[in-house]
Order: C-alpha cells, then structure tokens, then sequence
C-alpha cells in the first residue's frame, strides 16, 4: 500500500486503510496475549490477561479513527483531474474532515490563491457558511488576518471559481507559494 500525503487524492481511502489494518493487528495481539496468559494459568485472573486490558487502549483508539472516517470516501479521480486541470497556479488540497468543537465537515477540495481560499464540499448536510466561518477564524487566529474563505457545494460554481483565481494568478505573477503553503498546512492541521 503506497502512502498517501494529507491534503492529497486518495489520502482518506488510504487512511481508512491504514487504520483498519492497524485495528486488526492491535486487537490480534490482544486476543494472542489473552490467549498466552490463559493457557498457561488456565484461568483468566493473571498478569496477562492486566497486560492485555490495557491493549485494549491503542485498539480501541484506532478503532475510533476507523469509524469517524469510515462515512467519508476520498475525492473522485475524475474531480481531481479537473480541478488539477484548471488551476496550474494554484495551490490545492483534497480529501480534508474539517473538525470543530461542535461540527465535522468534510470537505473534498480547497484551492488557496494569495489569501483567497475556496473549498467544494458534495455533502448536503455541510453548513457551508458555518465551515467558511470556522475556517477563517483558524486562520485569522494564525496570523492570516486578510484571509477570505468561501466553502461551495455547488461543483460547477467552485471549478469556474477556481479557474477564475488561476487565470488571476497567472496574470498577476506573484509569488505566494509560501504563504499558500503554510495556509495549506493550517487547514490540514485541523482537518482529519
């Protein structure tokens, strides 16, 4: 299985993945160490059986990652070819789960030019102006104060956004690489 970098096509599927296999071979290791403790003891009250519970912790933690991303499938091929298509001076990210205290909401694709960020998200039940909010306040908190952040769920409307801020980009030149890239980052920071 070939990894997957946050923020890219295919990390949510590869994540799921990951965390699966990582559940089953925690859980095995526990059941194999209950297993040892009893067949020598021939009973459960044994040291193994303390040493195995507490396996039961970092199963249970992955456990948990696997069911909150298990709704939640990667962006299409096809939509990241398009979206790639159209924004060849753009920074992008993919396949994020913006997380707040009250709210989970996935997003599938966020492009970022200068301080001008603009997401898609295919899920209805997103509160699109709710994620906008949350995620400029993440920003502005990290020193991004003009930051400016509209989250669509319309695809067509967020692919002629986001060949409208390439064309402006291309035009204008500048480099802002760096500052889309810690942008970036801050997002994937809170995203699953």
């Amino acid at each position: 299985m070939k990894k997957v970098q946050k923020g890219m096509p295919g990390y949510l599927n590869y994540k799921k993945k990951a965390e699966i296999f990582r559940t089953v071979i925690y859980f095995g290791i526990v059941i194999l160490i209950f297993l040892l403790g009893y067949s020598q003891t021939h009973t459960r009250l044994n040291m193994l059986t303390v040493v195995a519970v507490l396996g039961c912790l970092p199963a249970s933690k992955a456990l948990v990652g696997v069911i909150s991303r298990f709704p939640y499938p990667s962006v299409e091929e096809k939509l990241a070819k398009e979206v790639n298509h159209v924004t060849t001076h753009l920074t992008v990210g993919y396949d994020m789960i913006i997380t707040s205290r009250e709210k989970i909401m996935p997003v599938d694709c966020i492009v970022i030019s200068g301080c001008t960020v603009v997401g898609y998200t295919h899920y209805s039940k997103v509160d699109v102006n709710e994620a906008s909010r949350y995620i400029r306040s993440i920003l502005i908190e990290n020193q991004f104060s003009g930051a400016h952040v509209k989250i669509l769920n319309q695809y067509k409307a967020f692919l002629a956004r986001a060949e409208g801020m390439d064309n402006i980009a291309a035009v204008e030149k500048e480099d802002t690489k760096d500052m889309e890239a810690r942008i970036l980052h801050t997002i994937l920071n809170i995203s699953m």
